[in-house]
């Protein structure tokens, strides 16, 4: 019994039930509740973190290698891609990108899987729906979906993820990707126009003429010409099956009037189901009873052996029975927890960092002796992300192919140093950028090979930023001798347009200016709402500004079309925000955007990088790194920015956690006790005093 209660004093600080204790669970946190669980409609890494563990495309990408690749998930192989011309007749895979006028991908899933346990799916003795057309009688007494006393399950069928295509299309859904879609899918746009008025409860029985399921465990996506970057696609939540079920449980105005829908209880057949929404408090991750199976990888790339991460080859997934996330608004409860041992991993914020992480003299991120002496695992990947500062190339002064304009911009290249921006602003966490392509995208080149020689020279086997009189060459190049304007005489004058006008952006903004100032040019700063700010690149009205891109897929045309010519934000409405146009790159951009990764597809990009590197389009920034940080006790963390559903793969050694709880956490008594003794003294002189007085009357 003492050690029973010793056990149960030793944690006082814990903010788990009891019952938690030794269970395999993950605990981690939020800040604000996911706004959209609906794969139609979600598309921010906070919402993926919690769909891409429930639903499940038919593809995804392998765990362990990288470059990232491929493989099937529900699918029981890769896509059979075969292309038609115009006649719908087959040509052979050797057919020029002139003759493909489609791309057929017929896509076969493995027969038995099965969704969670969801009343959208239960059924009386007579195949009638429980819970399609509930009464007010019902409904009083439904406030979550927990409250359906009964759910069942079905098999996941191909017309699964036929319907979530048509909900892609369905103009009252309003699907991020919609637009983008309808340049691909074969009949995309008519069958938006055709269901505009028509009730979701209808739109199952809808024809998609690109979109078409063959059998139960087969079907067909049709796309316009050829894009191999489609496949892709078919990884992401945006493509995973949808029963029709569902929608039209969710449809009824009672329960949407109580906040289920599938933006808080999504449905699918992944590893786990969200089995607790309370966004004021906490989110819960449970294992789904029917996942199929469905195993932990058992090659990887070089290393991963000795790193650890092939411990578990083979095995059955999902280890972790259930993720708990708890809600956290501030950074520093949460710091306090995970030094506690109370969430298994951390991100750092800047107020920890230095806690955390210290930098040796040759720039590498270490850990301190504080998260050393946890134990505790350090680990750092770039991400496919890129933050850029970018030129309005239809600006008279900054943009434009003349001479003049390429080496001004060439000038600022140099001028604005991103390695002290990177150290300054982001704590060493980032890459100062020598291309368009971050690590991890094929075609990017390390080392000398990747160099910018416009801004870099290589010296002593590393890239080093040409001194500031190189730069004021190029200027005096430009026609702006230390930076003056031969037209009034004075510093020359650029404009900055930002939505960075809060009190905290002040030494940023100082930072940009100073930057300039080494040229002798003159920055100034246009802060404004974002509204106004969008409207003036949309306009063209921005001369210099800053802009950033996340990967939506793992290659290079997702990089290099934002700098495509007919991509132009203000002629096209485009993604190409700097309105970048030259006739070289983009015919090699539409060369290489279709090819197979190889030797012939990098020397094409090679020849695009180096283009991009003279005409310097854009200051081409830094790639972020991201900085985690783990206890010894969660294994088979990989860093994949790109990989959705990795919660799977993660395993914790209980007993070790609950080891390292007991010796962070255990509760002193002594000096509480030596307090009372302190107390006790200070106090017995009054108390004789008392007694005294007391007595003598």
């Amino acid at each position: 019994m003492f050690s029973q209660t010793a056990c149960e004093l030793s944690q006082l600080n814990n903010p788990y039930p009891e019952s938690d204790r030794g269970q395999s669970i993950l605990y981690s946190s939020f800040s604000e509740r996911p706004k959209h669980l609906d794969p139609a409609v979600a598309y921010s890494s906070d919402e993926y973190g919690f769909i891409g563990q429930i639903y499940e495309p038919p593809l995804q990408y392998h765990y362990l290698k990288r470059p990232y690749q491929l493989q099937p998930l529900t699918a029981t192989q890769m896509p059979n891609v075969r292309y038609l011309n115009s006649q719908g007749q087959p040509l052979p895979e050797t057919a020029s990108e002139q003759e493909i006028a489609y791309s057929e991908y017929v896509i076969d899933i493995k027969p038995g899987i099965r969704y969670q346990p969801h009343p959208a799916f239960s059924q009386d003795a007579q195949g009638q729906f429980l819970y399609h057309n509930l009464t007010d009688e019902q409904l009083a007494n439904i406030n979550t979906l927990a409250d359906f006393s009964v759910q069942q399950s079905r098999e996941l069928l191909a017309e699964d993820y036929v319907y979530q295509i048509k909900r892609l299309a369905y103009p009252k859904i309003q699907s991020p990707i919609a637009e983008l879609m309808a340049g691909y899918i074969d009949g995309f746009t008519e069958f938006a126009q055709q269901t505009a008025s028509v009730p979701i409860a209808e739109l199952k029985d809808q024809k998609l003429r690109g979109v078409e399921a063959l059998s139960d465990y087969q079907y067909r996506i049709r796309i316009k010409g050829k894009y191999p970057q489609f496949q892709y696609w078919l990884a992401m939540p945006f493509f995973a099956p949808m029963p029709w079920e569902a929608d039209v449980l969710y449809a009824q105005p009672g329960l949407k009037n109580k906040n289920i829908t599938l933006d808080w209880f999504p449905v699918g057949t992944g590893p786990y189901w969200l089995a607790e929404n309370n966004p004021n408090r906490r989110m819960v991750l449970a294992k789904n009873p029917n996942y199929h199976p469905d195993f932990y990888p058992s090659e990887g790339d070089a290393g991963d052996k000795e790193a650890g991460w092939l411990n578990d080859a083979g095995k059955p997934l999902p280890f972790v029975d259930q993720v708990v996330y708890t809600l956290e608004k501030e950074t520093i409860p949460y710091w306090a927890k995970f030094l506690q041992g109370y969430y298994d991993a951390s991100g750092i914020a800047s107020d920890s960092f230095d806690q955390a992480v210290q930098f040796s003299g040759s720039g590498d991120p270490q850990l301190t002796p504080l998260m050393q002496e946890k134990q505790i695992q350090l680990q750092t990947s770039v991400a496919t992300s890129v933050f850029y500062m970018g030129f309005n190339m239809l600006d008279p002064l900054v943009g434009g192919d003349s001479e003049q304009a390429r080496k001004l911009r060439q000038a600022i290249s140099i001028a604005v140093d991103y390695e002290e921006f990177i150290a300054i602003f982001v704590n060493g966490r980032g890459v100062a950028a020598e291309g368009a392509l971050p690590p991890g995208i094929f075609g990017y080149q390390d080392g000398e090979a990747g160099i910018n020689p416009i801004v870099y020279d290589w010296k002593n086997d590393r890239p080093q930023r040409k001194s500031i009189e190189k730069a004021k060459q190029l200027l005096t190049e430009a026609g702006y001798p230390n930076g003056v304007d031969p037209k009034t005489g004075e510093a020359l004058l650029l404009y900055f347009d930002t939505t960075a006008t809060g009190a905290d952006d002040k030494a940023l903004m100082n930072w940009y200016r100073k930057q300039f100032e080494k040229l002798g040019i003159q920055l100034v700063i246009r802060g404004t709402d974002y509204n106004r700010f969008q409207e003036k690149m949309r306009s063209g009205a921005a001369q210099i500004f800053v802009w950033g891109w996340n990967a939506d897929y793992p290659d290079p045309e997702n990089f290099f079309f934002l700098l495509y010519g007919p991509n132009s934000k203000v002629k096209q409405g485009g993604e190409n925000a700097g309105n970048y146009a030259n006739p070289e790159f983009d015919s090699l951009f539409e060369q290489m955007r279709n090819m197979d990764n190889g030797p012939e597809r990098q020397i094409i990009i090679d020849r695009m990088q180096s283009i991009l590197r003279r005409d310097a389009p854009w200051l081409f920034g830094y790639f972020p790194k991201d900085f985690a940080l783990l206890h010894s006790w969660y294994k088979n963390l990989k860093p994949a920015r790109m990989i959705n559903n990795r919660l799977k793969y993660s395993r914790i050694d209980t007993g070790l956690r609950e080891q390292k709880r007991r010796e962070w956490n255990h509760a002193e008594f002594w000096p509480l006790l030596l307090g009372f003794v302190v107390l006790g003294v200070a106090i017995y002189p009054a108390i004789r005093a008392y007694r005294r007085r007391q007595q003598g009357t």
